[in-house]
């Protein structure tokens, strides 16, 4: 397990939202295996995204913090 740094952890919260919107659209009684693979793509990518997004915004709010992509 990786030991993640409070920004890391705020920005998996910040993606989390992301994911879970794009879960209503799909529908939140959907099973995992019932995804279609443009379904699960699009997932990651707003996880990702959004993760992404979320750490850039701490570093532009810390101009001392790196951001470590």
């Amino acid at each position: 397990m990786v030991d993640l740094t409070e920004q890391e952890k705020a920005a998996m919260r910040a993606a989390m939202r992301r994911v879970a919107e794009t879960m209503a659209e799909i529908g939140w009684g959907t099973r995992f295996q019932e995804l279609s693979e443009a379904q699960v793509l699009t997932l990651i990518e707003v996880a990702v995204g959004g993760f992404q997004e979320a750490m850039q915004a701490i570093a532009r709010q810390d101009t001392a913090a790196e951001v470590p992509f």
